[in-house]
């Protein structure tokens, strides 16, 4: 399972120079001026996982196959957009179809680089994307919920949930809160509200931009942005895109030297998945075997034959059982057939709630 992660932000705040770095690609036109992004490019990058190769190291796998993550760099957008301005339609259609926003704010100062609103203010420029996908929500409920609680009067059962959930993200959004603090009730409610798309549902990380000198520690701009992510229940990473675009430039040998010395110990991109994966509520799970070690992603809270459908419906439907070893014990004893001979293997059913960094092998039937 992978997730789609949307990095939006207002124009020149280094959106795409970002996502260039995170794919090691240049499919982005990362330029100084509004809109060099017209359609979303979309990238696919590798998650890294330590874990993974010490797996394949010990089974003596042939190859390593990480899980995947995809980014899409979303056009830039500016005041008005929920009414169409600039790309405006374009750019609301686009965040709709991604799992989780990744906003991007400028915390540099840079005479080179235009600011659209000729200062830099990464609260300001959060606030200005924020607005206008509430008001794009708050359009689309102000006829929704109305016509809801009509057809609840006349005993529509899906109807009453549907007026119950998005009448409670309605009131938040008139009280210039986002809808993703509504709380359902009950499954049917987090159903209908799924359903529903709201922009300002999905799950925000916010990613400070600051120059190479403030990587390590961040600077009182992005100290701002922790704040509100704090204040509200989002994430916040501090992230150098001009670093990460270095090191796009370098041989991987001498990426972590480099690293070192500017006292950071992983690069943009780990930070921004490990925060990704917190935000989601998502962990890994691996196979291995002579062949291929392989990592695979599930939502936190997912039962074997969840997990197991991650790899083929087949596997989900068929389930039998699955037999799982712990990271931790997998490496200790150097293996499954040691984890089998110590009583570390265990034959888990149906019900067993899958760990992060289990390493498994399902026996299913079809």
């Amino acid at each position: 399972m992978g997730f789609r992660c949307g990095i939006v932000g207002l124009p020149n705040v280094g959106k795409s120079t970002l996502f260039n770095a995170l794919t090691e690609t240049q499919a982005a036109q990362a330029a100084n001026y509004p809109f060099c992004t017209i359609e979303p490019n979309v990238g696919q990058v590798a998650v890294p996982d330590p874990r993974l190769d010490k797996i394949a190291a010990i089974a003596g796998s042939a190859k390593t196959i990480p899980t995947q993550l995809a980014f899409v760099d979303i056009a830039g957008l500016v005041k008005g957009a929920s009414k169409g301005e600039g790309l405006g339609n374009q750019f609301l259609g686009n965040i709709r179809e991604v799992d989780a926003i990744v906003h991007v704010l400028r915390c540099f100062e840079d005479d080179d680089i235009q600011h659209v609103a000729n200062k830099v203010d990464p609260i300001a420029d959060a606030e200005v994307v924020e607005t206008e996908l509430m008001l794009a929500d708050l359009e689309s409920l102000e006829k929704r919920v109305p016509n809801a609680q009509k057809r609840a009067t006349g005993g529509d059962k899906e109807a009453r949930i549907a007026a119950s959930v998005l009448g409670q993200a309605l009131e938040l959004l008139r009280d210039g809160k986002p809808a993703r603090l509504t709380e359902p009730q009950d499954d049917e409610e987090a159903r209908v509200f799924e359903q529903a798309q709201l922009l300002t549902a999905k799950p925000v990380l916010y990613v400070c931009n600051v120059a190479e000198g403030d990587a390590a520690t961040g600077n009182e701009l992005s100290e701002k942005v922790f704040e509100k992510a704090k204040a509200e229940g989002a994430q916040a990473v501090v992230v150098s895109a001009a670093i990460e675009a270095e090191l796009v430039a370098m041989e991987p040998e001498d990426r972590q030297e480099f690293l070192t010395e500017l006292g950071l110990e992983e690069s943009g991109l780990a930070r921004v998945i490990k925060a990704g994966y917190d935000l989601l509520g998502l962990q890994t799970f691996f196979t291995c075997g002579p062949k291929e070690a392989r990592a695979w992603t599930f939502p936190k809270g997912a039962r074997a034959p969840q997990a197991a459908g991650e790899i083929h419906t087949d596997f989900e439907r068929g389930f039998i059982r699955a037999e799982t070893i712990a990271f931790d014990d997998y490496v200790e004893l150097g293996g499954e057939t040691a984890a089998r001979d110590a009583g570390r293997l265990r034959q888990e059913g149906k019900d067993y709630l899958v760990q992060d960094g289990d390493v498994m092998l399902f026996k299913f039937n079809v």
